[in-house]
């Protein structure tokens, strides 16, 4: 696996690339693309980060791990390649965006124009074996996406990190609460979404915090 990482998150994370689970990650990942489809396609595996450098973040958003369908992973939670049915969560979720933002949904389930703004969207898991979920979980990627969670806590003010679900919840362990805003709420699935995702305005309240902080808004507009 070649990581090729946007500058300044090589730079904020160069230590975890020399650890012993990220070695072991790299053989895991080398011997699971022999045998099985892996996605997303190896040019994607970072592309959270390509597109939201460290210095640019202002919003995190956590999935658990990539879908594993075809033509639907490249590389930011949630979001789906452009031409791809909208997958069950991302149907809740943009019923949320229209309810909040009263923006028609969109067309398309491809959320890059979020990232390149500066939202991280961030998977727990990097990769996943095709049509297998959570395939790749508990192989080291946590490891990484743990340091690059505490990174933007460390190095950014006033970010605003959304938590959907228990597990993305967890790592509220990871982020400086003093200076940054955690916006929790149950997951967008068709299992738990009617407990509380929906009605919880992720997308104003995120814009009203920059605002007060006078950071620039995200334009979610799709």
């Amino acid at each position: 696996m070649d990581v090729k990482i946007e500058a300044s998150w090589r730079e904020a994370l160069k230590e975890e690339f020399n650890k012993e689970y990220f070695t072991k990650l790299r053989d895991f990942l080398i011997e699971e693309k022999s045998k099985y489809k892996v996605f997303p396609l190896g040019s994607k595996i970072f592309e959270a980060f390509n597109l939201c450098p460290l210095y640019k973040t202002k919003v995190v958003i956590i999935g658990q791990d990539p879908y594993h369908g075809d033509n639907q992973a490249h590389g930011l939670c949630f979001s789906v390649q452009k031409g791809t049915k909208h997958p069950p969560s991302l149907v809740n979720i943009f019923k949320e965006y229209n309810s909040d933002l009263n923006f028609p949904i969109p067309q398309s389930g491809e959320l890059s124009s979020w990232a390149k703004q500066g939202v991280l969207m961030l998977n727990a898991a990097l990769t996943v074996r095709a049509h297998q979920a959570n395939s790749h979980s508990g192989k080291g990627w946590e490891n990484f996406t743990d340091a690059a969670i505490k990174a933007v806590s460390d190095k950014q003010d006033n970010v605003v990190f959304i938590l959907w679900g228990s597990y993305a919840q967890k790592k509220s362990l990871l982020i400086n609460q003093n200076k940054h805003l955690i916006i929790k709420s149950p997951h967008p699935s068709p299992l738990s979404s009617y407990r509380g995702f929906f009605g919880s305005k992720p997308f104003s309240k995120t814009n009203n915090w920059l605002k007060e902080h006078n950071i620039e808004p995200i334009n979610w507009k799709l």
